[in-house]
């Protein structure tokens, strides 16, 4: 733990533990909950819709990030986009406290929903990029793990201040005590995970050093995007094994934001979890996957990241079988938190992979493309859980579809080779 005694490395890490809330407490457990029970009414729909808009908030990425780390790379420093993308998405999010319990809000929801996903998306592969700037060769893998790990931890002590402060436990209404009328109670997290975000965002602005600026900086678009061309055309032709991960983490990291995605919605629908339940079993789950992040991270160092993806991957889907299968809502809980352990270590091992797969003077650029490849398939998972449900009138056939992604992830990855040679 000697490295997180480095201002610079600690503050990056931060960024985890800041972010990490909209996963929480927007994107999965709190505000999607609320989405599809409070504004729509319906859940099997207002889950339908949902996973449309995730849909379409991938694909934008998709688009954008490569360019704009192309663009990132071509100047130099990537705290400046960071930080604008940092504040698009917590104006976003703060801005969905004024959605109310009502269906005419619903695709106001949506696009506020939408534009959020997408800020944190394009700030995430800038903050990805750093990675190599803070952290030593050999501690990659470590430092990687611990920031993810750090991020679940945010996120825990994040719904813990949503739990006791806010929705309240039982007959206790929160310290708050916040109006339930309208909602106000749970619209109130999003102000929560907007302040949240912001204030441990800064330390990585204040004491992480940047990369200088580069000569020649005009035209930087046309210089970002030819940059970008050539690397597609040597991924095609020279470098066919990053080209291969890229694939591979796309399909399985497509089926994790599926399931961070459609996670609450499953638990509410399926279950019949209220909104106490959900934020007690959020806390449960941010626990175990914050400590199979930390944990998993010297397996990383020491095995590689390969072993530790696959391995973690086998786990997910002989879990994810049964929570498809269990109709109790204890052991659906047992199953979900175990599964936990091994959530955290495919995220930070991926990203510690792709570190290593990138070269020095184009991480951001990479980045991108690790980012784009994930998004150009990201509409994948959550349309066709938004389809099945809607078909088969039942979430649970719906995710099954994220079993089918770590399946096909997993059997391309067998195929990569860590060292990055072009076989």
């Amino acid at each position: 733990m000697k490295f997180l005694k480095n201002r610079p490395t600690l503050s990056w890490c931060l960024y985890d533990w800041a972010n990490s809330v909209l996963a929480t407490i927007i994107f999965t457990f709190v505000f999607a909950v609320y989405f599809s029970r409070g504004i729509v009414g319906d859940e099997i729909l207002g889950s339908a819709y949902w996973g449309y808009a995730v849909g379409v908030a991938g694909i934008v990425v998709a688009i954008a990030s490569p360019i704009l780390g192309a663009i990132s790379d071509a100047f130099g420093p990537r705290k400046h986009l960071l930080g604008i993308l940092t504040l698009v998405t917590i104006g976003a999010t703060a801005s969905l406290f004024w959605m109310e319990p009502d269906p005419s809000y619903t695709f106001y929801a949506l696009g506020i929903v939408v534009v959020t996903i997408v800020g944190f998306e394009l700030a995430q592969a800038q903050y990805n990029a750093m990675l190599s700037d803070v952290a030593p060769p050999d501690k990659i893998g470590r430092v990687s793990g611990w920031a993810w790990g750090m991020g679940y931890f945010g996120g825990l002590c994040c719904l813990v201040v949503a739990l006791l402060g806010f929705i309240g436990l039982g007959d206790y209404a929160g310290f708050l005590n916040l109006p339930r009328e309208g909602s106000i109670h749970v619209r109130a997290t999003c102000i929560l995970a907007a302040l949240w975000y912001g204030v441990f965002a800064l330390p990585l602005f204040l004491y992480v050093p940047d990369r200088p600026k580069k000569q020649g900086r005009k035209n930087l678009v046309r210089k970002g995007i030819k940059s970008l061309i050539s690397t597609l055309k040597s991924l095609a032709s020279t470098s066919k094994n990053t080209l291969r991960f890229l694939i591979a983490s796309a399909i399985y990291r497509d089926g994790l934001n599926t399931l961070f995605t459609v996670g609450g919605l499953y638990a509410a629908g399926t279950f019949g979890m209220n909104f106490e339940e959900i934020l007690i079993f959020a806390i449960g789950l941010n626990v175990t996957s914050g400590i199979g992040a930390v944990g998993f991270a010297y397996m990383d160092d020491r095995r590689g990241a390969k072993p530790t993806i696959v391995v973690s991957l086998i786990a997910l889907i002989i879990l994810g079988v049964g929570l498809i299968l269990v109709d109790d809502k204890t052991h659906f809980m047992i199953l979900a938190l175990c599964l936990g352990f091994f959530i955290g270590p495919v995220q930070s091992s991926s990203r510690s992979m792709m570190a290593r797969l990138a070269p020095k003077n184009a991480g951001a650029e990479f980045f991108g493309l690790y980012a784009m490849t994930g998004k150009s398939v990201a509409f994948t998972g959550p349309i066709a859980f938004a389809l099945i449900t809607q078909m088969m009138d039942s979430q649970r056939w719906g995710i099954s579809a994220i079993i089918v992604l770590w399946v096909v992830g997993l059997i391309i990855l067998l195929k990569v080779k860590e060292t990055g040679a072009d076989a």
